[in-house]
Order: C-alpha cells, then sequence, then structure tokens
C-alpha cells in the first residue's frame, strides 16, 4: 500500500539459513517493483525475489478444496497446466454457465481435460440422441445419452422406455442372424 503497488502478496518463502526471501505475488499487469524490493531487503535483511505468477499458479499457492469436494489438484499432483477449452465442457455435456466449470482460480476446471479423451471415445462408439435403433427390446428413438455408465435410453415403438448398454448393442450387430430351421416332414 505504501507504495501503491497494484499486486497482491500470495506466499512469501525463506531459505533456511534465512538469507533469502522469496514472495510470490499476482498482478493483472507488469509491476514495477524496485523500491520496494529496496524496502523489502532493509526491513528483512535478506536478499528480496518478487516472482510475478499467474491465476492457477495461485491457487496451487494458496490451496483449497474444488468443487469436487477434494483438495485442488494443482495443489496436491497436478504439474503442468494443459489447456483447457470451452470445448472440453461441451463435449462432456456439462453446463456452459461459466459458475459451473470454472475452478477457484476464475479459469475452466482442470479436470475437464483429464475425461475429455474418454468422453470423445465413447461418444462415438454410441448412437446420438434422436436416432432410430433397434434394439434386444425392439426398434426406438434414443432419447437419452449416458457416456459415464456407457449406455443409451431409447423410447420404443410402444411408447415405453429402456436402457440399453453399448455391450448390448455391439452383442446384437455381432450376432450371427438365426438361420432358417428345416421343418421335418
Amino acid at each position: 500500500l505504501e507504495h501503491d503497488l497494484p499486486m497482491k502478496i500470495v506466499r512469501a518463502e525463506y531459505n533456511y539459513d534465512g538469507s533469502r526471501l522469496v514472495c510470490f505475488f499476482a498482478a493483472e499487469k507488469r509491476v514495477d517493483f524496485g523500491k520496494l524490493v529496496h524496502d523489502l531487503a532493509r526491513s528483512f535483511r535478506a536478499r528480496i525475489e518478487l516472482r510475478q505468477v499467474g491465476v492457477r499458479d495461485e491457487a496451487k499457492l494458496m490451496g483449497g478444496m474444488g468443487k469436487c469436494g477434494r483438495a485442488l489438484c494443482c495443489t496436491t499432483w497436478l504439474t503442468d497446466f494443459n489447456p483447457v477449452s470451452i470445448k472440453m465442457a461441451k463435449l462432456q455435456d456439462l453446463p456452459l454457465s461459466p459458475m459451473d466449470i470454472s475452478g477457484v482460480c476464475g479459469r475452466l476446471l482442470c479436470c475437464l481435460a483429464y475425461e475429455s479423451d474418454f468422453y470423445a471415445e465413447v461418444k462415438k462408439k454410441l448412437p446420438k440422441r434422436g436416432k432410430v435403433i433397434d434394439t434386444p427390446h425392439g426398434r426406438g428413438k434414443v432419447t437419452q445419452v449416458d457416456m459415464v455408465k456407457e449406455s443409451v435410453q431409447v423410447e420404443l415403438e410402444n411408447q415405453v422406455t429402456v436402457e440399453v448398454s453399448h455391450q448390448e448393442l455391439v452383442a446384437m450387430t455381432e450376432a450371427p442372424a438365426a438361420a432358417p430351421r428345416r421343418r421335418k416332414g
């Protein structure tokens, strides 16, 4: 405040002998902190390093709990921040509200990228909503796709709704056509 710098100190760490103090800070723009470093060095009698971090790194340094109720991935095990896109949320049929798909840092949830390949693979093998398909229960229209369970909800021609797994659909296409039986006599 004294130097009127638009920055927020996120964390500070001394080395073991106290000769160096590293301060991590977040700021929207580049900050000229030359006078601040000089004043801090005089006050703490140590070599001062100031390192600017991004919002994801800030969340990593601060820690916290994610929407899933567990410790933030970036705090516990995540080392690299890979790009996350809104396309990944669409692929997973998530609500596109920023409040629902943003993490503590304000960016898109990192976990969207973890499951993206799985959802893309499952989406390829399951029929799309609205498609008319044959099931073990009869012919019907796909009304819902559940990628986690790898199944679809199908409304049959008789208005009954059934759940059909991917395995059942595959078994139907792989089953050999029943050969006509010969009649005796």
